[in-house]
């Protein structure tokens, strides 16, 4: 099944958001980030998948935060772990009564990001101890895996190294599970399900240098939850899937059965359709 993530619109409401991409004809949507928290907001999500059978996933930063905030399960900063933890745990209880099947959210950050630096390069900032966020993640995780038991899947999503942040950060990699090995790192420490951002992974492996192919078929062999969107391997930058694209070579060559797919694209909702069909094209197969 292909969903679609509710940031391929910008509303302040996510139901309208919803409407927005059901009206288009898309009709699983993922809800992320970018919209505001409003009083209806639960019953409104519950009453539009009964009334309307649209399949609905929670996804990292939803459901919207009276006060924003980076989530980072990793941090060194007590109020925004606990904050995240707090989130997550909102987000569990919501995908059950959704009955989603599945949450994901994004590994952890060896740094405390500022929430006007999401998605942008990043300021220079030191670095945490990488075993202490790597104790701190993983007790977020088991405490979310107790908290979300039968009822809800949870994936961690690789995160992306840029090209700016490469920079910023003078070849130090500030960011948990951005490729094969750091997957593994993780892996080692905690059992947990992998939500593969293909796009995140394009960027992080030309940053790091790293062969694309080979890290794209080795995770993605592990992941049966994967993320889908181009870029130019420098930034994440939510392109259109094409079918005469380098990437789209890459993915005819992997085997998309019983895999969960979002399409995270920030382009005209005509591209975005055009890429659905791509992919069924590779979910089809």
């Amino acid at each position: 099944m292909a969903f679609i993530s509710s940031s391929c619109v910008k509303h302040q409401k996510i139901i309208d958001a919803i409407r927005e991409l059901n009206a288009f004809g898309f009709n699983a949507i993922e809800l992320s980030g970018g919209t505001k928290p409003y009083k209806s907001m639960r019953e409104d999500l519950k009453t539009i998948k009964a009334n309307e059978g649209i399949d609905l996933m929670l996804h990292n930063y939803f459901p919207p935060p009276s006060e924003d905030f980076v989530l980072n399960l990793a941090s060194a900063n007590h109020k925004v772990y606990q904050q995240s933890v707090e989130h997550c745990k909102r987000a569990i209880e919501i995908s059950a009564e959704l009955e989603t099947g599945k949450f994901g959210f994004h590994a952890g950050f060896f740094i405390d990001i500022k929430v006007e630096e999401i998605g942008k390069k990043l300021s220079p900032s030191d670095i945490t101890d990488k075993n202490r966020a790597y104790d701190r993640f993983c007790e977020a995780h088991t405490i979310l895996t107790q908290i979300a038991g039968n009822d809800v899947q949870l994936y961690v999503e690789n995160n992306v190294f840029s090209h700016s942040n490469n920079a910023s950060f003078k070849g130090v990699n500030p960011l948990m599970l951005t490729n094969c090995e750091t997957y593994q790192e993780l892996k080692e420490r905690i059992d947990f399900k992998l939500l593969l951002d293909v796009a995140h992974l394009k960027v992080s492996c030309q940053t790091l240098k790293k062969d694309f192919t080979t890290e794209l078929q080795s995770l993605f062999n592990v992941s049966d939850y994967i993320h889908v969107s181009d870029n130019d391997g420098l930034h994440d930058t939510n392109n259109a899937i094409e079918l005469k694209s380098s990437l789209y070579q890459e993915l005819k060559q992997l085997n998309w059965s019983r895999k969960t797919v979002t399409l995270e694209i920030y382009e005209p909702l005509e591209k975005v359709k055009s890429s659905l069909e791509n992919i069924n094209l590779l979910l089809d197969a």
